[in-house]
């Protein structure tokens, strides 16, 4: 009996070597379009404090899906070869499916900002993606570059968007926290104007 991989692949892509990035590397066989289904991530469920004893073959196989779970690819196959890339072609739907950002033509390499589905420390590296905005380090907190979630607005995990959302909201009432005591001067200021002019 043939053992399938874990994770599904579209079968418009085949894995193969790709020395600079890892060893392998996923590619478009055929053109894709926008929006098109890529890749379905999946395995088994694992915990945050389960993460240290993950050998590091193993930890590359993970993709965090919420705050503390991440799924492990038990058997690996093309769909756990998609590399980062700073300028990615390719964008999450959900918590574990990847899905094509622009259209693609054969032979491209299919990469995801790993900032999409990473916020945690788990699998931090140097950068070698090549694109010209680069930002050549990619951790877990990636995700915090406000550049970031308007271009990939429907791309992030939902739980990071969750987070960014709070975020956004907590820096907004900071500012408006900040305001009040301007504007509380510029009344007393015209108030004590209009009471010196009575």
């Amino acid at each position: 009996m043939l053992v399938k991989p874990t994770c599904y692949a579209s079968p418009r892509l085949v894995g193969r070597g790709c020395s600079q990035k890892g060893g392998h590397g996923v590619y478009a066989v055929a053109a894709i379009r926008r929006g098109e289904l890529l890749v379905v991530f999946a395995g088994s469920a694992i915990e945050r404090s389960d993460l240290a004893g993950l050998p590091p073959d193993r930890r590359r196989l993970l993709l965090q899906v919420e705050e503390d779970m991440y799924l492990l690819s038990e058997i690996e196959g093309w769909a756990d070869w998609v590399n980062h890339c700073c300028e990615p072609n390719a964008g999450l739907r959900g918590q574990v499916s990847l899905v094509a950002m622009r259209d693609i033509e054969p032979g491209e390499e299919i990469c995801y900002d790993y900032s999409m589905s990473d916020g945690s420390p788990y699998d931090g590296f140097d950068c070698r993606c090549g694109a010209a905005g680069c930002r050549r380090r990619v951790s877990g907190d990636d995700w915090m570059k406000e550049e970031l979630w308007e271009r990939y607005r429907g791309y992030f995990s939902p739980y990071l968007w969750d987070r960014i959302e709070r975020m956004r909201s907590s820096r907004a009432a900071a500012a408006l926290r900040a305001q009040r005591p301007a504007q509380h001067r510029r009344r007393r200021r015209r108030a004590a104007a209009a009471a010196a002019g009575r």
